[in-house]
């Protein structure tokens, strides 16, 4: 089947699941999971086809040491995959929410409702728990996907939605071609120029990816290029604390996109010596004379800036940062508050780890990336960000005349929803 046949079935599914039932769809997710549990060792074959292939790769140079360690799947990553599934199970339902009701005139009712954006094309690189992520997301919140993975994952990804769809023809009366895949670099191609068919594309990936197909498609683009996080060292933080906080921020998984990359400490931290000695200890190469403030390392490596005050801080994050997700030790609530307002970034962080941008752990059940938009969604984007909404309106035969004459007029009371 040619891309733009996918495109028309997956727009007719999309048509399909907005009138599906929340019961359906929760008994759609749970069937998933436990299908990824009884097949959990034929995703770890899958996977291990890819890393074998990759480590090639790596050895060639032609792929990044990060993107090798985001391709496996080890049993922590597969454990929280489908705890995520059957998380979002339990979430309410975002779809036919009333955001607002208000009456505008005796017996003429608007409702503002939300609905599933449509079609969504994700392209992603390396990370097989996308898959499950976003189909599980996409199942709970009504909206069809095309799932477009890296090649280095090609085998872990059939072998992820293989399963799913095969959970999912279990479940009587789900709409066929909710969740398509496709594997070639032409279907990207296709994808970009599909906006009769796609709604919105969520890139998940590099800052070359990203800006690609920023530059290439009319289609509304929902996601970040880089993952540029700051942690700002305050002269009254706590030095154990900040030294916990760094260590997590930077080697819990250094390729993620939350990690810590830049490290800014007040002039007057008395103890600096000695968290930059802490810091080594835990392997974290420090560099003191970056070539690029803004470089997204996916290593343990950490620049580190000495600033004079809060607002010097704020004022690199602002200029150098990604918009993504920074964080401030501190024992001062105003400067907390003042770096809190004036960072403007997508997550802004007080006493903790850069690391907690995340959609599992923000309750989110997954999420289908995280966006430094600033308009419709942003940070980790779950069930929320993937709905927009609709007007409707219930009369009883009112007409606009009515009103445009003086004989009849609007009082808008807006009821509770």
């Amino acid at each position: 089947m040619d891309f733009i046949e996918i495109a028309k079935a997956a727009k007719k599914a999309s048509l399909e699941i907005a009138d599906v039932s929340t019961e359906m769809k929760n008994e759609a997710l749970l069937k998933v999971a436990d299908a990824i549990e009884s097949n959990k060792d034929k995703i770890f074959e899958a996977n291990k086809i890819d890393l074998d292939e990759a480590v090639a790769l790596v050895e060639a140079g032609e792929l990044s040491k990060s993107t090798y360690n985001r391709l496996k799947l080890d049993e922590n990553k597969m454990r929280d995959m489908i705890q995520g599934i059957r998380d979002i199970a339990n979430l309410e339902d975002p779809v036919n929410k009333k955001l607002l009701v208000r009456e505008l005139d005796e017996g003429l009712t608007l409702y503002k409702v939300s609905c599933p954006i449509g079609v969504l094309g994700i392209i992603f690189e390396a990370r097989p728990d996308v898959i499950s992520q976003i189909s599980s997301l996409a199942i709970k919140s009504s909206n069809a996907v095309i799932l477009k993975g890296g090649k280095e994952s090609k085998n872990t990804n059939k072998a992820i939605l293989g399963i799913i769809n095969s959970a999912l023809d279990e479940v009587e009366g789900f709409p066929k071609n909710v969740l398509n895949q496709v594997f070639s670099r032409d279907d990207v191609g296709e994808m970009l120029k599909c906006d009769k068919y796609i709604n919105l594309i969520i890139p998940r990936g590099g800052n070359s990816l990203v800006k690609f197909i920023k530059e290439n498609t009319k289609i509304p683009v929902l996601g970040h290029a880089d993952g540029i996080c700051h942690i700002f060292v305050d002269e009254s933080a706590d030095l154990a604390m900040a030294e916990k906080v760094i260590v997590d921020a930077k080697t819990q998984y250094p390729s993620a996109c939350n990690s810590v990359e830049t490290l800014l400490i007040h002039e007057n931290f008395a103890k600096k010596d000695e968290l930059l000695a802490a810091l080594q200890l835990a392997e974290i190469k420090l560099e003191l004379s970056p070539e690029s403030w803004s470089h997204e390392y996916g290593d343990k490596i950490l620049s580190v800036k000495t600033v004079k005050s809060v607002d010097e801080a704020i004022e690199h994050i602002n200029t150098y940062g990604s918009g993504h997700t920074e964080s401030i030790i501190t024992k001062d609530i105003k400067n907390a508050e003042k770096f809190m307002n004036k960072v403007d970034s997508a997550g802004v962080y007080f006493n903790t780890s850069t690391r907690f941008a995340d959609g599992f752990r923000y309750g989110f059940g997954a999420e289908v990336g995280i966006s430094t938009n600033k308009t419709h969604a942003r940070g980790p984007v779950g069930l929320e960000g993937l709905t927009i909404y609709k007007y409707k309106l219930i009369g009883n035969g009112h007409i606009v005349a009515d009103y445009a004459s003086g004989e009849k007029h609007f009082h808008h009371k807006d009821i509770k929803a």
